[in-house]
């Protein structure tokens, strides 16, 4: 692209010539129509004296002057002649000259016009543009060359290369330079860094402007920025380079299999018909184990329960230390299977939320006076900053939450205290449990929250665990749709706390269990019967319940009560059968018959290690008290005051 300078052209002198130059000619033009008057009148003269003939040589001597006057008027006349038409030729000169000029002018604004366009068309080109004439010095840059290379509008033009740019990086164009000033036309790339430190891959490309002669007069310059593309070209090549291997890899890897696939086949289609045969047993195998394993939970709860009744009993009576340690070590048990338990129903969705309206007053209130306790057994301080907010969830599996991170923060923390308090956070409110215990590194966050992952370090008196409790919040908050964040320091404490929605409507209120009576005088001379298939729970359950001042009848099935209470006409003010009896037979199903028989049903208090819903819903609708197994004695205690109690 040739570069038109935008510097004005001087303006020729030649118009103001070409004006005194027409003044001369009009002036000798008059000199001439003077002449022309005089020459006519001299001649006028001459006729009329010639025509008078008065003297001769008065005449002839007039005649002489007369030619002289007349030749030196002609002489000047000639003259005039000359000198006018030099200046006619001197006219002409002036006005090719000016026409010439104005011809220049014309083209000189043309082409200004037209580098207006060209540098308007290019200032929007996304690349870089550039002339350097023949001596290397810049004549042209459009609006981008000169913004990458940081130079003021219109500074870089008339500096040369080496005045723009540094040493080294002239040295790093040169010989593509040399080729381009040969005639070779050139495109490389290159990458380069500006001032501003800006690290980006060019193009660029150097087109040598020649003339028809050949001779080089200049270098166009074109630079595009690459260095999208060269990256993706490399991240290309990358991914083929590994697709390759891959293939490679692959390739061989099938060609093996391939050989040992064509061995296999044979023996595979041996395989199918001892492989249905083995399905069928499996099936079968699968079948005789879920059997087995509902049943080994029922009988290893069994034996549990009749070892917390015993040892309940003997808590209210005068006992050995040993006996107190028995209770502790086999609540600790309890306490692992019931976590088992949870994390088994959890997994299997047996667990479903009850989500109502409720103050959570109600449920913070009393465990921050059951965690109190704990704390301070633990020689620590519970902190506890009550909230009155309505919010909306299952106030029990919140409470199972809640009462899992308190544990966890008094179990990791070895001096200071513990905080229970709410943080209102737009339309939800924020349960947290502070700590100044041991803390927890962040790369375990998300770790703590997996099965059977306990914390490093922990109180020395207290059991490890099985490392569920989390697990179980983190599922639990899953059913309620809550979510649950944790922030912690090494060495300084822990946070954990859990959203819940606030409701804008108030719970219901239901009516409280009449307390007025003690609990004990209500048990006192109260008929019981027990109807357990296992003697160990029968025996466990008499001394306990005697021990409360009731009256017990245990039996092992419905026959053998039947046979000791009259075929179930002898009075009687509770029932409590184990769901699960001898013959596949079951507790709700003993119940019927034995009210079938009387004048006047028993209130049933049933005990099962059954978690389900259906059985929960069941019992439920017949209007029967529901315990789990492993029945803790003053729930117990408190379930039968109120099924006593009631009219």
């Amino acid at each position: 692209m040739a570069c038109t300078s935008t510097r004005p052209s001087p303006v020729s002198p030649l118009p103001e010539a070409g004006a005194e130059l027409l003044a001369q000619v009009a002036r000798l033009q008059q000199d001439n129509h003077k002449l022309a008057r005089i020459n006519a009148a001299l001649i006028e003269r001459i006729e009329s004296g010639m025509a008078q003939g008065n003297n001769p040589y008065t005449t002839f001597q007039h005649s002489v002057v007369l030619a002289e006057q007349v030749r030196e008027r002609t002489d000047a006349l000639n003259q005039a002649m000359a000198e006018l038409k030099a200046s006619n030729h001197l006219l002409i000169n002036a006005r090719l000259r000016a026409e010439t000029l104005r011809g220049e002018q014309a083209a000189a604004q043309k082409a200004q016009e037209s580098e207006r366009w060209i540098r308007l068309i290019t200032d929007n080109v996304p690349a870089l543009i550039g002339y350097l004439n023949a001596d290397l010095v810049y004549e042209f840059t459009n609006k981008v060359y000169e913004q990458w290379y940081c130079w003021p509008r219109g500074m870089m033009l008339g500096l040369s290369l080496r005045e723009v740019h540094s040493e080294q990086h002239c040295q790093r164009l040169d010989a593509y330079v040399a080729r381009a000033l040969a005639g070779e036309s050139v495109t490389f790339e290159f990458a380069e860094t500006n001032i501003n430190n800006q690290e980006r891959y060019m193009l660029r490309s150097y087109v040598p402007n020649m003339l028809a002669s050949g001779e080089v007069v200049g270098i166009f310059v074109l630079i595009r920025d690459i260095t999208e593309r060269r990256r993706t070209a490399e991240a290309l090549h990358q991914a083929y380079q590994h697709l390759e291997q891959r293939v490679a890899q692959r390739t061989s890897e099938l060609t093996a299999l391939n050989g040992q696939l064509l061995k296999e086949i044979d023996e595979r289609r041996r395989m199918e018909t001892r492989l249905r045969e083995a399905k069928l047993e499996a099936e079968q195998a699968n079948l005789s184990k879920t059997k087995f394993l509902a049943a080994v939970s029922h009988d290893l709860l069994q034996p549990l329960n009749a070892a917390r009744l015993f040892t309940s009993a003997l808590l209210e009576r005068p006992s050995e230390k040993l006996v107190r340690n028995v209770s502790n070590s086999l609540e600790d048990v309890e306490n692992l299977l019931g976590t088992l338990v949870d994390i088994s129903k959890l997994d299997a969705g047996v667990i479903k939320a009850d989500i109502a309206p409720f103050a959570l007053s109600e449920l913070l209130d009393n465990l921050a006076v059951e965690y109190t306790q704990l704390a301070r057994s633990e020689g620590l301080e519970l902190r506890f900053i009550g909230c009155s907010a309505l919010v909306r969830s299952d106030i029990q599996l919140l409470a199972r939450i809640l009462r899992n991170l308190l544990s966890n923060a008094i179990r990791y923390t070895y001096s200071g205290r513990v905080v229970l308090g709410c943080r209102r956070q737009h339309q939800r409110l924020s349960i947290q449990v502070w700590d100044s215990g041991m803390g927890i590194a962040e790369e375990r966050l998300e770790e703590i929250f997996q099965e059977f992952k306990r914390g490093d370090v922990q109180r020395r008196d207290q059991d490890r665990g099985l490392g569920l409790g989390l697990a179980i919040v983190e599922k639990i908050a899953g059913i309620l749709g809550h979510r649950i964040s944790v922030k912690s320091v090494p060495g300084k404490g822990s946070m954990f706390a859990v959203e819940v929605p606030l409701s804008a409507t108030a719970p219901k209120n239901l009516p409280a269990p009449s307390m007025s009576e003690p609990m004990l005088e209500r048990l006192q001379g109260a008929r019981v019967w027990v109807l357990d298939n296992d003697a160990a729970i029968c025996a466990g359950m008499r001394t306990l319940l005697e021990g409360w001042g009731c009256e017990v009848i245990t039996a092992l099935s419905e026959q053998d009560l039947a046979g000791q209470v009259d075929n179930y006409h002898a009075e009687a003010d509770l029932l409590i059968a184990d769901y699960h009896l001898d013959n596949d037979q079951n507790g709700v199903d003993a119940v019927a018959h034995i009210n079938a028989r009387r004048s006047r049903p028993i209130p049933a208090l049933m005990i099962t290690a059954n978690y389900s819903n259906e059985l929960k819903l069941q019992i439920r609708e017949l209007g029967h008290t529901l315990m789990h197994k492993p029945v803790r004695p003053m729930k117990l205690k408190t379930a039968m005051s109120h099924l006593l109690g009631r009219p």
